[in-house]
């Protein structure tokens, strides 16, 4: 698994660095040609586009999301802002309805739109959103999370690759974060989103092979949506599976990564923990319910299906999680006890090094992070491993869906570090005190009869495994100040 994954990162890297070398830019592969007045039509010649937000309980940023696509560029007529709340905090959703009559008194075309229940969250929301009689005279669909802030000029840079290309269905901007530099935590998830969209996404959009619709800052077209069967809440990673359906219908994806789309990181521990649960489960529980319908595809090459299951799903879904908790943090720890098991150099040190330096590539100014980094990524191994076996499965918390905490501005000042004082049921996660006291045990046998250095990696990790395990990572926001 050590090589096979070097190999996918390698050839991720080559990609990359051969598509900046030359410049290979979406404008030489795709027409595109910036929109204009019609001297006759006038804005008549603008496409239609409706704009979803969907929130859920979201005071805190809800204001600025729906103020920053309310100021979009495009003329007023031939835009339709559409908030879906399914807030069950009355103050949220008034907040939300008095900022969608704000706008609305200033002349923007925007509707607030609630329903009696969350059948199938976000899915459910987008796709009841789809079904009013006024979407049926848009021709795309602009979708931001509720912590999304686009620039005016999102879907003047979007839009026009959907017009002159008619079998490109997504055009995916990049997620950029405003409070990466809130905490230890936020740096790291930088670091690993970074490395996401600066190499997988880029990948799998410049070598016309496959990428997952990210939820959020994306354009689709409607038809391509309509025709791929909707949104769908057979799995919690609604995004990725119409990306995939719409792929095995012959629909094509571009991602452009210079198009940033301000967002926001979770800063508290819960909420990441959440969020990687999902982002974990869901992926392999789609796994399991599509891969039948991939392999019988005849819309799609040979080589398409090959990229989707084995190197979309196999190595960066499976084998990564896999990988980073069964080898670094249960074997190699085990070769200590039992000397007679030896683990070559290369597979121990320098394939992780150089797998290690590559992703590093995504940001480059946390470099000096990258210790912390694989330390903190092997210690939410467990978290991933255990979300991986439910999805696979099907079992557990499969169908969970937690919506991820936003802060928004309001919040920022009410902050404070992780703190003791936190109930201690809800701080403290036994499975990763387990393994913390499984590296320490292993870390001082090697000190009293190895006769290597790994202890130096098991007992950093240990620490590591016990800061996660007890919760000291992060922010801690009060509960007063949250609601979700």
């Amino acid at each position: 698994m050590s090589v096979m994954f070097f190999v996918e990162v390698m050839y991720m890297g080559i990609v990359v660095l051969y598509v900046k070398l030359f410049k290979r830019k979406p404008e030489k592969f795709y027409k595109w040609e910036a929109m204009e007045d019609d001297v006759e039509c006038g804005s008549a010649s603008y496409p239609m586009v409706l704009v979803q937000i969907p929130m859920y309980n979201e005071k805190e940023v809800c204001e600025q999301s729906i103020a920053a696509a309310c100021k979009i560029s495009w003329p007023s007529n031939r835009i339709i802002i559409q908030v879906l709340d399914d807030s069950t905090d009355p103050a949220s959703k008034e907040l939300v309805k008095k900022e969608c009559d704000r706008w609305s008194k200033e002349g923007v075309n925007i509707t607030f739109e609630i329903r009696d229940n969350r059948n199938g969250y976000k899915a459910g929301a987008l796709r009841e959103g789809m079904r009013h009689s006024y979407v049926k005279q848009c021709d795309y669909v602009a979708i931001f999370d509720a912590d999304f802030q686009p620039d005016p000029d999102f879907l003047h840079r979007t839009v026009p690759f959907l017009i002159h290309n008619p079998k490109l269905a997504l055009v995916q901007g990049r997620w950029e974060f405003v409070n990466a530099g809130q905490c230890m935590m936020t740096r790291l998830q930088e670091m690993s989103l970074s490395y996401h969209f600066t190499i997988e996404q880029q990948v799998g959009s410049s070598t016309f092979a496959f990428f997952g619709f990210n939820g959020t800052a994306g354009v689709w077209r409607i038809s391509a949506l309509n025709e791929s069967g909707g949104w769908n809440d057979q799995t919690t990673v609604e995004d990725m599976d119409l990306a995939v359906r719409a792929t095995l219908r012959g629909w094509k994806f571009l991602y452009i990564d210079d198009l940033k789309v301000k967002s926001e990181l979770p800063c508290s521990f819960k909420a990441l923990r959440s969020q990687q649960h999902r982002w974990t489960c869901g992926p392999a529980n789609l796994l399991r319910k599509m891969a039948g319908q991939i392999i019988r595809s005849e819309n799609v090459s040979l080589w398409k299906k090959w990229y989707m299951l084995y190197s979309f799903f196999f190595m960066r879904k499976i084998v990564a999680h896999i990988l980073t908790f069964c080898f670094y943090c249960v074997i190699l720890p085990a070769t200590v006890l039992f000397p007679e098991v030896t683990v070559p150099k290369w597979a121990a040190f320098y394939l992780p090094s150089l797998i290690t330096l590559l992703i590093a590539i995504g940001r480059l100014r946390s470099i000096h992070l990258l210790a912390f980094w694989v330390l903190f990524e092997n210690a939410m191994s467990l978290l991933r491993a255990k979300a991986l076996v439910m999805g696979l499965f099907e079992t557990g918390r499969v169908q969970e869906w937690v919506v991820t905490e936003k802060l928004g501005d309001t919040l920022k000042t009410k902050l404070i570090p992780q703190v003791p004082n936190v109930r201690f049921r809800e701080r403290v996660h036994l499975l990763e005190l387990l393994v913390g006291a499984y590296l320490l045990f292993c870390g001082i046998y090697d000190i009293v009869y190895g006769k290597n250095t790994l202890y130096v990696y098991l007992l950093f990790q240990s620490v590591a495994f016990f800061v996660v395990g007890f919760g000291f990572v992060g922010k801690y926001v009060p509960a007063s100040s949250y609601l979700a």
